[in-house]
């Protein structure tokens, strides 16, 4: 028996031949999807036990944020513009983070998790690069409102195992002097032994990585200026025992560049055997052409997380020579501190249109492509293509319903075009993940607090977090 018929509506498959059925419909049984095709025959064929009427909206694969910090939701719009990166890692991000109790990650997670599925994303994959591994009390906190909420979420690990030189220390010193209220952890904190990092890591993947469920545990090597090459390599061979992936930020600034010196990041990671379809790698900013053919030739996957890089000007990822050499890219929203929101889809739009003025070419990144990085090619970015990313029979059934009876979204000849140039988000009506409805009628499900009730709260933590972390 079918348990759900998804109907009257327009499939997006997002399949090999980006196939789209008009008043098409989709079955789903024990979280699966088990057909796809025209509302009628669907209709005739199967005896669901419910019925959820599309109502002429578009049926999509729920979408995919291949790169994420959950915690740093409280810290939007907290900071001045004009900051660059270390000023605002060292003297904003850290040290809110740090001051943060595991109660507030968890409400961080909860709000991170509202907004996500509100917007259609049904996976996300976390980078806790702020990971402190002698309190895990955050981390199962926040692990545990992602499994109440529904949502399929990959947990990146973060690994710091290399201390701080003098060189490092003196630029900590002189940055954090602009902002000396401010609680400064110090430049190495959060540095463990590589050994201990590389078995608590495999504690909680032991712990709590679901094999075909909703819940994953990767090693993330944080930053190649913090992670030694036996904690990545380490990090890799983990991937490789427990089908998973690891992800690292990656050439993400020019200081990157200047601190690796004549050797590039991407050439780094080839020669200590840490590129391949383990890896994925986030920002890829300061890359060069050569870095480029190693990553297609090697089969490893980047986050394109372009929001964020253009808060901070770190620089104009070469997205375009990356789709053209084959590289497999995903699109992130990275921090809300720095993007705003964790709508995916948004993204997408700013990706599509800011490289065409970019490279002065309108042919360049075109909507279909911006929407596969946020779909299929976000799965099999992140090891997914089988399961994730399209609607297809046999895959998991992450799915959104969006209403496209909007005016912004009037005329829509073509759906995929409208969604990505035209939606703002607020369209999502259903969203169900493995099958399970999540969200019905843009309400939470599984939400135990009324919504004004949760906001009011979030926003008073989020005061309380700045003020004792000393930033105005």
């Amino acid at each position: 028996m079918t348990d759900i018929l998804i109907t009257n509506g327009t499939i997006i498959t997002q399949n090999e031949d980006r196939q789209i059925i008009t008043e098409g419909a989709v079955a789903v049984t024990d979280g699966r999807i088990t057909a796809v095709g025209s509302a009628d025959r669907l209709g005739a064929e199967t005896s669901p036990a419910r019925i959820i009427d599309a109502e002429r909206g578009a049926v999509i694969p729920g979408l995919i944020n291949a790169h994420t910090h959950v915690s740093d939701i409280f810290l939007r719009g907290t900071f001045a513009e004009g900051r660059g990166l270390y000023d605002w890692l060292f003297n904003v991000k850290q040290p809110a983070l740090f001051e943060m109790q595991p109660e507030e990650h968890a409400l961080a997670a909860r709000l991170y998790c509202i907004e996500a599925l509100r917007s259609g994303t049904t996976t996300f994959v976390e980078n806790d690069t702020a990971l402190d591994w002698t309190d895990l009390d955050p981390t199962r906190r926040k692990l545990d409102v992602y499994a109440e909420m529904g949502v399929r979420n990959i947990y990146g690990a973060g690994i710091r195992d290399l201390p701080p030189d003098e060189g490092f220390e003196q630029l900590f010193a002189d940055i954090t002097a602009h902002d000396p209220d401010s609680v400064h952890p110090g430049p190495g904190a959060l540095i463990v032994e590589t050994e201990d990092a590389l078995d608590n890591t495999t504690a909680l993947i032991e712990e709590f990585h679901s094999e075909g469920g909703r819940q994953s545990v990767w090693p993330a090597p944080a930053t190649l200026a913090t992670t030694t090459a036996d904690a990545l390599r380490g990090a890799y061979r983990l991937a490789e025992e427990y089908d998973v992936m690891t992800t690292t930020h990656v050439a993400e600034a020019k200081a990157e560049v200047r601190e690796r010196g004549a050797l590039s990041s991407i050439e780094y990671l080839r020669n200590i055997g840490c590129l391949g379809e383990r890896a994925l790698l986030g920002h890829c900013v300061q890359t060069n052409a050569r870095d480029i053919r190693l990553l297609a030739r090697t089969g490893t996957a980047v986050v394109h997380n372009y929001r964020a890089n253009m808060r901070l000007a770190t620089g104009f990822a070469p997205v375009a020579s990356m789709l053209d050499t084959g590289v497999l890219t995903a699109i992130g929203t990275d921090n809300s501190i720095l993007n705003d929101t964790s709508n995916v889809l948004s993204d997408a739009r700013a990706v599509a249109t800011a490289h065409k003025g970019y490279h002065q070419d309108p042919s360049i990144v075109p909507a279909q492509k911006a929407f596969d990085m946020v779909t299929c090619d976000a799965a099999a970015a992140i090891g997914h293509a089988d399961t994730l990313g399209s609607i297809e029979t046999g895959k998991q059934a992450d799915i959104a319903i969006i209403d496209l009876e909007q005016p912004h979204l009037t005329p829509a000849p073509d759906p995929v075009h409208a969604l990505v140039y035209g939606s703002q988000g607020s369209e999502v009506e259903t969203v169900l993940c493995a099958g399970t409805v999540v969200m019905n009628g843009r309400e939470i499900v599984r939400m135990k607090t009324p919504l004004p009730e949760l906001l009011t709260d979030a926003t008073a933590t989020a005061e309380r977090i700045l003020k004792r972390a000393g930033i105005e």
